[in-house]
């Protein structure tokens, strides 16, 4: 069973060994690496990353970025910089990696679990729509929730796999209860949206630059937004809230070390000059499984949907029965080619299980039929 897939995934990357998707490095980051080495500016000052920032500000079209360790840091401080606190709670969704909902809970602020829809894998509008109308009720231009009380602030949208969430109609809705929309673009950098890039539509957007990214520096992460006030507190929070002085040092608030090291930086600064070649070999891997998946009995592929252009940054496929999706992986792992199924429900962890939530159907769903396949990229 599964001969087929495995010779095709195997032909596909001509290794005996198949990562879920490996990091690609040359000849420039190592110069690059080596310069910022010389240089003797390897932690957070040093001139790489303002050079990267300037590099994620003119592809996004975003007015601002400010440059982190970890695309985890910068939706904390993307939800810090918007003051959302233990007086909050976050509208999500249920299926995302863990680091969406940590962000949040490092703030003290509590997340609300939603479904998520079939067709793009992230926050169901629709979901979003019931549940607001059910248990909240606006006053003073604020949501509230009708059973905690609490200030419904702000709705996070997580872009899964790069591929676009339901962003009008979200929108929508957050204009309508008074939610700041924040968007988790971690796994989307070089996705677009109606010839917008995602992460740019919300009062604040991040992108990781983790090492399964597909361009990394080790560690790193972005955040975006065109508002200067967001902007400035972001950049203060991230560099532990320090006062700028010659000498003195003076901190006003509580800050986070979160700044993105220059070492980091150099290898970004080489990568981000990849990332349009980067993108069009992992579209063409996308367009070969989808046409090779098309007539399978077994599963059929995520595609992209309507108005959307996919970074396709991990590759994946919808299976028609859990046992299914069991057998394939235990395949794929026997021939070494690592797949990886989806997240658990973040509200069926241990520390958000108390977490207000919705019947989560489609996430139920998806956590034991969904499956990435190994999308790195093959120049």
């Amino acid at each position: 069973m599964f001969e087929k897939e495995i010779a095709f995934i195997k032909e596909l990357y001509k290794k005996e060994q198949i990562a879920l998707h490996e990091p690609c490095f040359g000849a420039e980051e190592k110069t690059l690496l080596n310069e910022c080495i010389e240089s003797g500016f390897v932690s957070s000052v040093g001139k790489f990353v303002g050079e990267f920032e300037e590099q994620i500000k003119k592809f996004s079209n975003a007015k601002y970025a400010i440059a982190t360790n970890s695309g985890t840091s910068a939706l904390h401080i993307a939800l810090l910089a918007n003051k959302i606190d233990e007086k909050c709670e976050v509208i999500t969704q249920a299926l995302s990696f863990v680091a969406t909902a940590n962000a949040i809970a490092y703030t003290g602020a509590k997340p609300i679990f939603l479904d998520v829809s079939l067709k793009t894998l992230s926050l169901s509008a629709r979901a979003v729509s019931e549940f607001l109308a059910k248990n909240t009720f606006i006053k003073n231009g604020k949501c509230f929730n009708k059973h905690t009380k609490k200030h419904i602030k702000a709705l996070v949208l997580m872009h899964t796999f790069g591929l676009s969430g339901e962003i009008v109609e979200l929108k929508k809705i957050c204009e309508k209860y008074h939610l700041i929309f924040i968007e988790d673009a971690a796994e989307a950098l070089g996705s677009f949206f109606q010839n917008k890039a995602l992460g740019t539509f919300g009062k604040c957007g991040i992108y990781s630059f983790n090492g399964n990214k597909i361009i990394t520096g080790g560690c790193g992460g972005v955040v975006l937004t065109d508002d200067e006030k967001i902007a400035k507190r972001a950049r203060h929070l991230s560099t532990t809230a320090k006062i700028p002085h010659a000498y003195h040092y003076k901190h006003d608030t509580l800050g986070f070390n979160y700044r993105l090291c220059n070492v980091n930086a150099a290898l970004l600064v080489a990568q981000m000059k990849k990332l349009n070649a980067f993108l069009i070999d992992k579209r063409n891997t996308a367009k070969l499984y989808k046409e090779f998946f098309k007539e399978s009995e077994f599963c059929e592929f995520v595609n992209e949907n309507e108005g959307e252009k996919s970074n396709f940054w991990l590759c994946a496929l919808k299976f028609k029965k859990p046992s299914l999706r069991k057998e394939f992986i235990k395949v794929c792992l026997a021939n070494q080619i690592f797949v990886r199924p989806v997240w658990k429900s973040l509200a069926g962890l241990k520390m958000y299980q108390n977490c207000q939530k919705d019947a989560l159907k489609n996430t139920k769903i998806l956590e034991k039929t969904l499956l990435n396949l190994p999308s790195s990229v093959r120049a």
